[in-house]
């Protein structure tokens, strides 16, 4: 499938109809007719371009010049993908690790450290769980189970919520 722009409408044969509202590098928002928003890979078998928005123009860059930028920060930082906060009363704190042996030093662990890397586990689940969506190879059977894995790997990491500052950057677990 080609890059779609913004505004673009597709269809899913599980969602229905959709429009496009934010593309990320492998990932398009959309926002459907039925089922609400949905990430999903560009490379998708099931989405199925119904109405193409052209791009607007102006940026003097192609797009292939645009991904090579992109795609040499994502790796160069790791994958950031925007900027999720810690909630106020854990900035500047610390989690300390104490041994049972009072032979061991304890460790300590910047709270801002622990939180980015809580964010790093939720956000590579979700590649991960793009990446089976959209496995060609993958049958239905398959992808189900493999994502039962990927919710419960979710649900473990909801205890972290509390570390961040918006609602809407929490981690969920299966929410049906």
């Amino acid at each position: 499938m080609a890059d779609l722009a913004l505004g673009s409408r597709v269809k899913h044969p599980a969602y229905g109809e959709g429009i496009v509202s934010r593309s990320y590098l492998t990932i398009y928002e959309i926002f459907f007719e039925k089922g609400g928003k949905h990430e999903m890979s560009k490379y998708n078998p099931d989405l199925e371009v119904v109405e193409e928005k052209e791009a607007e123009s102006g940026s003097g860059l192609s797009l292939a010049e645009v991904e090579k930028a992109i795609t040499y920060i994502l790796d160069k930082y790791q994958g950031l993908n925007y900027a999720v906060r810690i909630a106020d009363k854990w900035k500047g704190g610390t989690i300390e690790l104490k041994s049972a042996n009072p032979d061991l030093q304890p460790k300590e662990i910047p709270m801002d450290t622990f939180f980015h890397k809580v964010v790093m586990v939720r956000d590579r689940l979700r590649v991960l769980e793009q990446n089976i969506n959209s496995h060609p190879k993958l049958d239905e059977e398959d992808k189900v189970h493999l994502q039962q894995y990927i919710t419960r790997a979710y649900g473990s990491l909801t205890t972290f919520n509390v570390l961040f500052s918006e609602k809407e950057d929490y981690v969920k677990g299966q929410s049906k």
